[in-house]
């Protein structure tokens, strides 16, 4: 028996080794990395260059604690950072992952309203679903109810709106009409709150684990952002899954060419290499904070040295190997393999995403969007039945964790076509055992 215990008592074997897309059990078995771990492994394992940074890091430090040295490792990845936000974003504070730096982005937004004689601002609205995170702040501002519930009474409860799920509602993602209509909710909820009370407003430019790989619909991006400057709000984009290149631009957000004031960081930051994740604010949120004081905020591990010489290869390798443009391309490879599958399969209701952030969700009934039944579990049946066959896939409930199943396909950007194709066959094969096992609903597969 085992002395470790994580969220579910699912068997799994121990892990041999992982090569690029492979990973391999101690029994010989190979699995396809469909899911990039959860959406981490984006310059795939065991990256050779990456392993050669890490070993040279080790003989020379491997912890330098940040108050007591600058690192070099840990310089060179701010500014690698800074280089690739957008313009004004350059200030750069490293954590160990995607909680922390969401964490670590609520905190400086509320001493930044602080140094402004804005005490009374501190609510941030969120959307629902949405997940941001495990800690207590983070789940705060987390919109799924099974991950929250539990715990609601030890949190400060903070507003939702809707996420912008065109496709359920039956609006066109394409119309800009759309885009300002959810978008507007932002607004009404800022004035239903208070302007004056609300410090921010968190979103992952294109969903994650809640939605799965729910893309904005036009004009979404662009009318929050001006909604948030028009009172004041400051917005954190979440880019703990769509940074790093996976959505084939380095910052998912630059799809629609908008600046937050803040970004969480993490997941394909450090490829999985070590635990690794950073928020970079705008320059002049931190001056004013550390002009009052300083950050009142901190981690043992923030800016650890061997994290960062592992971050810094991550995105050299990401750049040398023009992995940005390689998810591009393989992404509408990936999309093109899942519209034919949702050609075959009538359970599946939805294909979306961008890049090699992709999903699709499974349903009753595709025209009017009715979700299986909850108890037929399929968005963990599904996942063990491609395990078996080899591929590993990632899902969540979509209607906000009671219902609804959908799965996300996000392998490394190092993937092929004929890798895709791979995947593709897989998945193909476990859509059909899994019918089999529900045949009233099996329709012509």
């Amino acid at each position: 028996m085992s002395n470790l215990f994580y969220q579910t008592k699912s068997p799994r074997p121990l892990l041999e080794r992982a090569e690029g897309i492979y990973m391999w059990g101690q029994d010989g078995k190979r699995y396809i990395d469909g899911s990039s771990g959860a959406m981490v492994s984006n310059i795939g394992h065991s990256n050779p260059a990456v392993l050669a940074a890490m070993r040279t890091q080790m003989e020379s430090s491997t912890f330098g604690y940040r108050l007591h040295f600058q690192t070099e490792s840990s310089e060179k990845l701010a500014s690698m950072t800074a280089a690739l936000a957008p313009e004004g974003l350059n200030k750069v504070f490293f954590v160990s992952g995607g909680s922390e730096a969401v964490e670590s982005a609520l905190k400086m937004a509320r001493q930044y309203a602080l140094t402004q004689g804005e005490a009374q601002r501190y609510k941030v609205i969120s959307r629902y679903p949405s997940y941001h995170g495990c800690t207590l702040g983070a789940l705060a501002i987390t919109g799924y109810a099974p991950m929250t519930a539990p715990f609601d009474p030890m949190m400060k409860a903070m507003p939702k709106i809707p996420a912008p799920r065109a496709y359920l509602d039956g609006l066109d993602p394409n119309d800009e009409a759309t885009g300002q209509h959810y978008a507007d909710m932002l607004e009404a909820k800022i004035l239903e709150e208070g302007p004056g009370t609300v410090l921010a407003f968190i979103v992952e430019p294109i969903g994650g684990a809640s939605t799965g790989a729910l893309v904005p619909p036009a004009g979404y991006m662009q009318r929050i952002r001006d909604i948030c400057t028009r009172h004041g709000v400051l917005l954190v984009h979440d880019e703990v899954m769509t940074g790093g290149g996976r959505t084939g631009r380095f910052f998912g957000a630059e799809h629609w060419d908008v600046a937050p004031d803040l970004i969480a960081l993490s997941k394909g930051f450090g490829g999985g290499y070590v635990p690794l994740g950073a928020m970079v604010a705008r320059d002049d949120i931190v001056e004013a904070v550390m002009a009052s004081g300083g950050f009142i905020h901190g981690f043992t591990y923030a800016g650890n040295p061997l994290a960062c010489a592992a971050g810094c290869a991550v995105i050299e390798q990401i750049e040398a190997l023009g992995l940005v443009k390689n998810a591009a391309t393989m992404g509408d490879k990936l999309a093109e393999r899942l519209q034919s599958l949702m050609q075959q399969y009538p359970l599946i209701g939805d294909v979306r995403g961008k890049g090699l952030l992709t999903a699709f969700e499974l349903m009753k009934d595709r025209t009017s969007k009715e979700p299986l039944p909850p108890e037929l579990h399929a968005h963990s049946r599904l996942v063990d039945i491609a395990y078996d066959n080899g591929l590993i896939i990632y899902s969540r409930r979509t209607r906000g964790g009671a219902s609804g199943d959908h799965f996300l396909v996000c392998p490394p950007m190092i993937v092929t076509e004929n890798q895709l194709d791979d995947i593709a066959d897989i998945l193909a094969a476990s859509l059909a055992q899994y019918m089999a096992e529900i045949p009233e609903y099996s329709g012509a597969a």
